[in-house]
């Protein structure tokens, strides 16, 4: 069974830094790319930051500057470093992982998700 866990949820300081971590086990397929996602019960479920297997980034504006995506070696744990955090910032903050291989049989692709982690940013 693929599982995704997240951690480093938790309360922080506007201003202060917090770090995510994700961890993807159980998977057979190649991991094309990880990223971070939030949700807040006003706004959609969002891109905030995702990383290839060749290191290429992308954020979201609204983070540009402020948070960093890892993924050391193209393995299986990413991290998002946030830094000067704002209340506008809290969120649930979702793992995602893309994947694509062959089984043997078929080829497969698709997402990954973990389940969720709270992050509260308090002014």
């Amino acid at each position: 069974q693929v599982q995704l866990v997240e951690s480093g949820g938790g309360f922080v300081q506007a201003g202060g830094s917090h770090r995510l971590s994700c961890t993807v086990s159980g998977s057979s397929f190649t991991i094309n790319a990880m990223g971070w996602y939030r949700q807040t019960p006003e706004n959609q479920r969002e891109l905030v930051a995702i990383i290839t297997s060749g290191g290429s980034t992308n954020y979201a504006d609204s983070v540009k500057g402020r948070f960093t995506i890892s993924r050391p070696n193209a393995e299986n744990t990413a991290y998002l470093q946030m830094n000067s955090l704002k209340p506008e910032d809290t969120a649930v903050y979702y793992c995602n992982a893309q994947y694509e291989g062959y089984d043997g049989t078929y080829y497969e692709d698709g997402d990954y998700w973990g389940q969720g982690t709270q992050v509260t940013v308090s002014a």
